[in-house]
């Protein structure tokens, strides 16, 4: 079966590892080093975007603290991170899986550190649309308790690329059996009989829908599915960057300065997006969009690209700011 959107989000088509920020220092995975000080291009820019955009240094990305403060009842989730962190099974899963993609594909990262960033985007975005007062219908709907709602957007957002060990085309199909066997070993540690097969059902449906022509019909499922659209920085590009792909998938993604996400002056979430030059254009308008519509959760979102560089000569740049 040939994947109806491969070419529309652009999940890797010929990116590859991990970049080393060059303002600021890196983890292993190339990415800035959570609470490492940036110089945010924003605030650089305050004089064309305005006092909402102004620097927010708690809206970026960081691990998922289970310590914090959140909006939702969250010991649930935090019993399920320990054991996914100290699973073998699953963390091989997660080093497999980059072997099709990376080594034999020439494509974007779709291993360990891609989940770790997906999971904790997806939960930083469950969180702020909670605190906005939005309603997640999936475990619900299934008779579940609201905190089994972030169990599944974690073990969704965990699992949703597992596939890629089977073959890169079609992976959302391959990942469903392959997420059905782990979650049968996973989750009678937690749930009696009824409620295992009803989280295991929420969970496939958001693995299926995070990559497809199949629309999200929980707004779990939205969630996992724009936080995939979400990790899009240029560190996912480098690897083929380095060896002189220039499609737009990589030159678009070396656009890509930081992703953050904070609360909204209109909407539960602001979506920003800092690129340093108008080819990132085609990550927001093509990609992210795609990710966004028929999420369940267009209405509760506004995404802002900013363009923190003159790249279009005396006239300025070619696109300063757009909006979704």
């Amino acid at each position: 079966m040939s994947d109806p959107v491969e070419d529309a989000t652009g999940d890797g088509d010929d990116g590859g590892g991990r970049a080393t920020d060059a303002v600021a220092e890196s983890d292993a995975g190339g990415r800035p080093s959570e609470g490492t000080e940036q110089d945010d291009p924003l605030e650089r820019a305050a004089g064309d975007t305005g006092p909402a955009l102004a620097a927010d240094t708690d809206a970026d990305r960081r691990e998922y603290d289970p310590d914090a403060d959140h909006a939702f009842p969250d010991e649930r989730l935090n019993e399920m991170l320990d054991r996914i962190r100290s699973d073998d099974e699953i963390t091989t899963y997660l080093a497999a899986q980059n072997v099709n993609p990376v080594d034999r594909k020439g494509y974007n990262d779709h291993g360990a550190k891609h989940v770790e960033i997906v999971r904790d985007r997806a939960l930083r975005l469950y969180d702020l649309l909670k605190s906005g007062g939005v309603e997640f219908n999936g475990a619900r709907q299934q008779g579940l308790d609201e905190a089994d709602e972030p169990v599944i957007i974690a073990l969704a957002a965990t699992l949703h690329d597992i596939g890629h060990v089977v073959h890169r085309h079609d992976h959302p199909y391959y990942s469903i059996p392959l997420a059905a066997d782990l979650l049968d070993n996973l989750l009678p540690s937690y749930y009696g009989v009824p409620d295992q097969v009803r989280v295991k059902a929420e969970v496939l449906h958001a693995i299926l829908c995070h990559h497809t022509e199949e629309e999200p019909l929980t707004r779990e499922a939205g969630v996992v599915r724009i936080a995939d659209g979400l990790d899009m920085e240029r560190g996912r590009s480098r690897i083929p960057y380095e060896e002189g792909g220039r499609g737009i998938n990589t030159v678009s993604s070396q656009a890509i300065e930081r992703v953050s996400l904070r609360e909204g002056d209109r909407t539960p979430v602001q979506i920003v997006i800092r690129m340093n030059n108008a080819a990132g254009v085609y990550q927001v308008d093509s990609l992210l969009k795609a990710k966004l519509e028929g999420s369940l959760l267009e209405e509760q979102i506004q995404t802002v690209a900013i363009n923190t560089r003159r790249d279009g000569g005396e006239d300025g740049p070619i696109v300063d700011r757009i909006e979704l």
